[in-house]
């Protein structure tokens, strides 16, 4: 049975979808979770993702708790303890995943649609969903494998640099805290936060559904009712604050034994939803998010052998998520691979991109759209985070379009007046030879 769905999975890559952006049908159930659906009947394959806004932004004092409610939700459900849920999903071939992030926590189920299979699977789905045990030696196991977690994160470079990176960005900000918690917050969590915390958070009004597969409408409600239809509609959580703008640059250096420097270089960026979201998009695509054909490879890598990768991204989040560069070179070369990428970075900043360059990488982005949603596995990721952000149901239909819309000056405006090297942080952990 894994062996089929495995092999489906490979053939969706040539499946219609990839001809053309799916149309997204849009309804709200009577507690007031959000559906998102697309038929895909080609294959004989469902797809369900339940994203809640329960991310590590809502943790509040107790950084860890929503990544350890979120994982122990599959520990054990209603009478079913983690060895029957897992051999539940094994014996129907059936691929169960959960996963916490800052914004968000997500449930996702795929399997087959025959209702012999699709029906058990998605059972144990709602008993997880709905009626999560949360056992106390579950809880202890989990609780521990965090605490080792934030352990080896100090022997990690590059995890030291991204920790000092958030935390310099976001101040006092829900976004400056690690998800994964550190030893006094993730020790303090009790099993009376873990319930409370999903009471709050693991309601009808904080969910988005999204469905793909071979399903009618009538069938992708009827799925929909059965899995949410027992959580209470809940309360809609407030809005995060929004992000501080840094008044000043500042530079983090932390000494690490290492062979190489880990570099971070960044600030605030956008949120999803942005108006100026595609122009910064097409231009870091210019700038350092095109691999090795960007400005940032070609000065670093290419002409200078200073680093093996160099990287630059937007992360729209619901409030501003980090604009980052970064990459790794040797201790000794730290300081020359900072400045050519603070250099190229102030360049791309006062002159924009040239048209040859922005053409190519329309070319490129617009070129490579149909593999982003060449599955149902990459179309559910897209439409559930349209759901979860609000973002337009054409969103995919219209998204060449309006990146073939950017000009020069859309980017060279939009990164004069969101992107600023004087007040953006640095983060270098290295300089020890191991």
């Amino acid at each position: 049975m894994r062996i089929k769905i495995f092999t489906l999975i490979a053939v969706t890559l040539f499946s219609q979808l990839s001809l053309a952006a799916p149309k997204i049908q849009h309804w709200t159930t009577s507690n007031g979770a959000r559906v998102y659906f697309v038929p895909a009947p080609e294959l004989p394959i469902v797809d369900v993702q339940i994203v809640f806004d329960a991310g590590g932004a809502r943790d509040g004092d107790k950084p860890g708790l929503a990544l350890l409610t979120n994982g122990l939700m599959p520990e054990g459900a209603g009478k079913y303890d983690a060895h029957k849920i897992s051999q539940t999903f094994d014996s129907l071939g059936a691929q169960f995943s959960n996963s916490s992030h800052r914004d968000m926590s997500v449930i996702s189920i795929r399997t087959l649609s025959d209702p012999k299979i699709m029906t058990p699977a998605l059972e144990m789905l709602t008993t997880i969903l709905t009626q999560p045990s949360f056992p106390k030696s579950a809880f202890d196991r989990e609780r521990k494998r965090l605490l080792v977690g934030i352990e080896q994160r100090k022997q990690s470079p590059s995890a030291l640099a991204d920790e000092a990176f958030y935390k310099a960005v976001y101040n006092s900000h829900p976004y400056a805290q690690l998800p994964g918690g550190q030893k006094e917050s993730v020790n303090a969590i009790t099993l009376d936060n873990i319930s409370a915390f999903y009471d709050k958070y693991y309601v009808g009004r904080n969910a988005v559904i999204a469905i793909v597969g071979d399903l009618d409408r009538a069938k992708a409600e009827n799925v929909v009712n059965s899995l949410v239809g027992r959580l209470p509609e809940g309360a809609a959580v407030d809005d995060l604050p929004n992000v501080p703008t840094l008044t000043d640059a500042k530079t983090i250096a932390i000494n690490h034994p290492s062979a190489q420097t880990h570099i971070l270089v960044g600030a605030p960026g956008v949120k999803r939803g942005d108006s100026d979201y595609f122009a910064l998009y097409v231009g870091n695509h210019i700038l350092g998010g095109s691999g090795l054909i960007s400005r940032l490879s070609d000065e670093i890598r290419e002409k200078r052998g200073l680093s093996y990768s160099t990287y630059s991204y937007f992360n729209p989040m619901r409030k501003n998520g980090p604009y980052t560069l970064g990459l790794q070179t040797r201790n000794e070369s730290a300081e020359e691979a900072l400045k050519v990428m603070r250099d190229e970075l102030q360049k791309f900043i006062d002159k924009g991109p040239t048209a040859k360059e922005l053409t190519a990488a329309q070319k490129n982005i617009t070129g490579g759209f149909p593999l982003r949603i060449s599955s149902n596995k990459k179309i559910i990721a897209y439409i559930g985070v349209i759901g979860f952000y609000g973002l337009p149901l054409d969103y995919l239909d219209t998204f060449n379009e309006k990146i073939l819309a950017v000009t020069v000056k859309d980017i060279k405006d939009a990164y004069q007046r969101r992107v600023q090297l004087d007040k953006m942080i640095t983060v270098l952990v290295g300089g020890n030879e191991i």
